[in-house]
């Protein structure tokens, strides 16, 4: 009897059966070795994303790095604005000190106008709304009747309406506040 008088059980012949046999075998060979490189083609791409992180992280580290040592020159830049801004200040102290001292020296050694009437301080009788302000105001340079006796004589001057432009402001400010409040009343 040949091995194709012999069958089995399932009707097949021994050699058909080991053909099926290796042939399955030869299948789950190739298949597991498919599986094989998958895994290892995955883990070699987690090894390549290992890497990029890394390489990520370096880059962030250095950026860092960078805006640090950034930061520190533009700290040590605006320190040296901060001490020349003090120099300025100080030199600036200083010459308004001196300033106030040679006011002083000069008003000490300068002579009191003596409180009077003089014909060359009076302003000229032609000043009006149509004369030219340039003239006007030539008119009335060294003139002591606009300012107070006081005044003149080197003392502290009472503030008016004119010297302190924000009173009159205020002033009519409160003006216009208070006709307001009468009119409604007057129209309610």
């Amino acid at each position: 009897m040949t091995d194709e008088d012999r069958k089995d059980e399932t009707g097949e012949t021994p050699a058909a059966a080991e053909q099926a046999t290796a042939a399955a075998d030869a299948g789950e060979t190739s298949a597991q070795a498919d599986r094989t490189r998958s895994a290892a083609r995955g883990a070699e791409l987690r090894s390549e994303l290992a890497i990029t992180d890394a390489r990520r992280a370096e880059e962030e580290t250095a950026k860092a790095h960078e805006a640090v040592e950034q930061a520190t020159k533009q700290e040590e830049q605006l320190s040296g604005k901060e001490q020349k801004a003090r120099a300025r200040a100080k030199a600036a102290e200083e010459e308004a000190e001196r300033s106030r001292k040679q006011a002083e020296a000069v008003a000490q050694r300068a002579p009191h106008a003596a409180p009077g009437v003089s014909g060359a301080n009076v302003a000229s009788p032609g000043l009006g709304s149509n004369t030219d302000p340039s003239a006007a105001a030539a008119a009335s340079r060294g003139s002591t009747t606009a300012r107070p006796a006081a005044v003149a004589a080197g003392g502290a001057a009472p503030a008016t309406g004119s010297d302190r432009p924000e009173v009159l402001v205020g002033a009519a400010f409160a003006g216009a506040f208070v006709l307001a409040r009468v009119l409604k009343r007057l129209v309610d």
